[in-house]
């Protein structure tokens, strides 16, 4: 195999969780090589440089292209299908993006119960 669909590699290494949101990064124009930017057909060939979003928060990684696979394989796999040379600032800033985060997400315990319910609608004036 010599050429892949840029999506379906982002994919098949674990860039991305699922092949659409590969896609959808494509589409928005941000997964680029250099000046040129890459479509979700587009084809990849080995040996090239992709800088691209991270899924979640701030960032852009570059990522170089060992391994041509368009399949999901196991994770050795994957990890051997490319190499990761994002520089360490950006490591560093995300760090500090997802521990913001976790603190955050520390206060947020998802549905209430219903004591909690009762509670709140009874701060809200609901039941007096």
């Amino acid at each position: 195999m010599d050429r892949v669909r840029v999506d379906k590699w982002m994919w098949a290494v674990r860039l991305f969780k699922t092949r659409g949101l590969a896609a959808k990064a494509c589409e928005s124009g941000r997964v680029r090589t250099g000046e040129r930017v890459f479509k979700a057909a587009s084809e990849l060939k080995g040996g090239e440089l992709l800088e691209l979003p991270f899924p979640e928060g701030p960032g852009t990684r570059v990522v170089r292209v060992l391994g041509l696979i368009d399949q999901r394989v196991g994770a050795p796999e994957a990890r051997a299908a490319c190499e990761e040379i994002t520089p360490p600032e950006v490591v560093e800033q995300r760090k500090i993006w997802s521990e913001s985060r976790a603190q955050r997400l520390i206060g947020e315990q998802g549905r209430p119960t219903k004591k909690n319910r009762r509670a709140m609608d009874e701060k809200r004036g609901f039941f007096e």
